[in-house]
């Protein structure tokens, strides 16, 4: 079998070198190509028992979303072994399932699994319980929603004026009875995005409508009764709004089930996943997040304090979304 002392060998380097590029430190692009070329022809394997004890690093990231299950999470997490994978870091990923609880128990299975960080999307606008459980000076990274009551590391989105441009554009296309299904008021990004809804409405001096304001729980039925509920109004809405990606679903399910023609007779803008808007006939505008790059920030982010690199703690990183335009919009402006 190998040793360390073989690599450094072959690949003509010290043996501190091979050391700190097997423990995830930054080596010369000169000497990681040796190093990588040394190891692939000596089939080089790190014992990572015998690692984790000698540098007290497991040499594991956790990832924690409160739905496994979706585009979004998975994309992030994408993002996220792609940056930490060239480093050496595995991923354990947890479901919380969107209940605190849960996201408590996984937080100390991972604790006690000696993970070397945490990234997660909280479940709640609470997230102190992350310190009571991790302990302050752990390394720990916040995506897509933020927390009321700590201050942490995070990379999120833009949410109000990712909102805002997606109802502008509505406005701009005529419409003034506008519906929107957002989510939760424990949730940030659910917050952030009807704050941009309102504000547009505020902007161009349309009256709120509070039956046109229907709140969710960021899933596929919420989203598919809410949109029965706006359409079988007296009144309804010429456009809707949709907040998230499963509620976007949902919706497009309603309005297939009621028989109501896209864009003829109700216009709509949803969220994330461009290439499931192109399916959909006629193409859906929908507002596009960067997951993969959300997961890589993180990661990123992760990595430095994961090295004892605290500076600009808490940093916040926001992202810039897209508004894609398909052809679910009409333009009633010259009616």
């Amino acid at each position: 079998m190998s040793t360390i002392k073989d690599v450094a060998r072959l690949a003509r380097v010290s043996v501190g070198t091979v050391s700190r590029y097997l423990n995830g430190y930054t080596v010369s692009e000169k000497n990681r190509l040796k190093i990588e070329k040394a190891i692939q022809q000596l089939d080089f394997k790190i014992n990572p028992v015998a690692r984790s004890l000698k540098t007290n690093r497991s040499m594991t990231v956790a990832v924690l979303v409160p739905a496994l299950a979706n585009i979004f999470s998975m994309s992030v997490i994408e993002g996220v072994e792609r940056f930490l994978d060239q480093y050496g870091y595995s991923l354990i990923v947890c479901d919380s399932e969107g209940d605190v609880e849960k996201e408590k128990a996984k937080l100390q299975f991972v604790k006690d699994k000696y993970v070397d960080g945490v990234i997660i999307m909280p479940t709640t606008n609470v997230g102190s319980h992350v310190y009571e459980i991790m302990g302050r000076e752990f390394p720990v990274v916040l995506i897509d929603r933020l927390v009321d009551d700590e201050e942490f590391d995070a990379v999120v989105v833009d949410n109000t004026n990712a909102a805002y441009d997606a109802v502008e554009h509505l406005v701009i296309n005529g419409h003034r009875q506008i519906g929107i299904i957002t989510g939760p008021d424990n949730i940030s990004t659910s917050r952030e995005r009807y704050k941009g809804y309102q504000r547009v409405l505020d902007d161009y001096g349309i009256s709120i409508e509070e039956e046109y304001e229907l709140h969710g729980d960021y899933t596929i039925d919420t989203g598919y009764f809410l949109m029965k509920k706006l359409m079988q109004l007296d009144r309804p809405p010429t456009a809707v709004f949709v907040s998230n990606y499963e509620m976007t679903i949902g919706a497009i399910m309603a309005i297939n089930d009621i028989g109501i023609q896209v864009p003829e007779q109700v216009s709509i803008i949803g969220f994330d996943q461009l290439e499931l808007s192109k399916v959909i006939k006629p193409s859906l505008s929908v507002v596009v997040q960067p997951m993969e790059t959300i997961g890589q920030k993180a990661a990123e982010i992760l990595y430095r304090r994961m090295r004892g690199d605290r500076k600009d703690f808490p940093l916040m990183v926001r992202l810039k979304a897209q508004l894609y335009e398909g052809k679910s919009v009409k333009n009633i402006a010259l009616k």
